[in-house]
């Protein structure tokens, strides 16, 4: 009868040299749940601690003691958060519908049409993602003075109606898709537009879902910019508005806390709504260089 030999399984034997590796990949994980996951949890936590607990700890207290909602229901009393949400809705709006259609329309040009000065108008593009929007913003600011847009929310939006980061984006998407789709629909007779509309977009939309949730997110958060062109409250939108409770209620932590968990709500709910597409877009190699 033929005895077992001594040797380990080579699956396990496999098992066990990649463990080092598997140990290292999961603590390279833990530290980027900590770096990015730790701020926000830090602030659920300050919005959520009862007036009577201590904020700042050795080591921290993530987990209230007497857990309370006042704070929240402080910030929505003094602070009018429907009119700025409105205001923030209505601009990321306008950003995500200008660059849904800008960006993909300037992608696919750059991308599969073939015209004279196609490599220039790339390069201009790229040139834009290199400048700081900070160099550009007293420029920006006559620009929009000039069209008497100031204190607007078009104003607002109209610097980044389409991003130089989304075309560039679209361009790539639209580049990495197979030249047969385009051969055959020009076989069939079908113009620049048909091509463009029935057969390249339907292939992309994991991408069109990424530059829709990246300009949700972009205007969304975005401060300094409308901080400059508002001048009236009722136009604030949500990031503005809510600065108010640095100036009011600065000896409160709790409060600016809380402030940030209510303008954080909206993106996480676009993003829940979107992520399956977006993941799609990102293994469809939209990302790519």
């Amino acid at each position: 009868m033929a005895h077992p030999s001594p040797r380990a399984h080579p699956t396990a034997a496999r098992r066990r040299r990649a463990r080092p590796g598997s140990v290292a990949r999961y603590l390279a994980l833990l530290l980027m749940v900590v770096l990015l996951a730790g701020p926000l949890v830090w602030q659920l936590s300050l919005s959520l601690k009862g007036a009577g607990e201590p904020l700042y700890t050795r080591p921290p207290q993530l987990i209230p003691e007497h857990p309370t909602l006042d704070h929240f229901a402080t910030v929505l009393d003094r602070v009018p958060v429907p009119r700025y949400l409105l205001n923030s809705l209505a601009v990321a709006a306008m950003a995500v519908v200008g660059n849904v259609v800008g960006a993909t329309c300037a992608g696919y040009a750059l991308g599969k049409l073939r015209f004279r000065g196609r490599g220039l108008a790339t390069a201009v593009v790229v040139a834009a993602l290199l400048v700081p929007s900070e160099t550009v913003l007293i420029a920006q600011f006559l620009t929009i003075r000039t069209a008497g847009l100031v204190n607007t929310l078009f104003g607002v939006v109209l610097p980044t109606l389409v991003a130089a980061l989304n075309v560039m984006l679209m361009r790539n998407a639209f580049r990495n898709l197979p030249a047969e789709f385009e051969e055959a629909a020009i076989v069939d007779g079908a113009n620049a537009w048909q091509r463009f509309i029935r057969v390249s977009v339907p292939q992309v939309k994991g991408v069109i879902t990424v530059v829709a949730i990246f300009a949700f997110v972009g205007s969304w958060n975005d401060f300094l910019w409308p901080l400059i062109v508002l001048s009236d409250e009722q136009n604030y939108t949500l990031t503005v508005g809510l600065n108010r409770l640095h100036g009011t209620f600065y000896d409160d932590p709790r409060l600016i806390a809380a402030g940030t968990i209510i303008a954080l709500v909206p993106i996480v709910v676009f993003f829940a709504v979107l992520q399956r597409y977006f993941f799609r877009g990102l293994e469809a190699g939209g990302l790519k260089g």
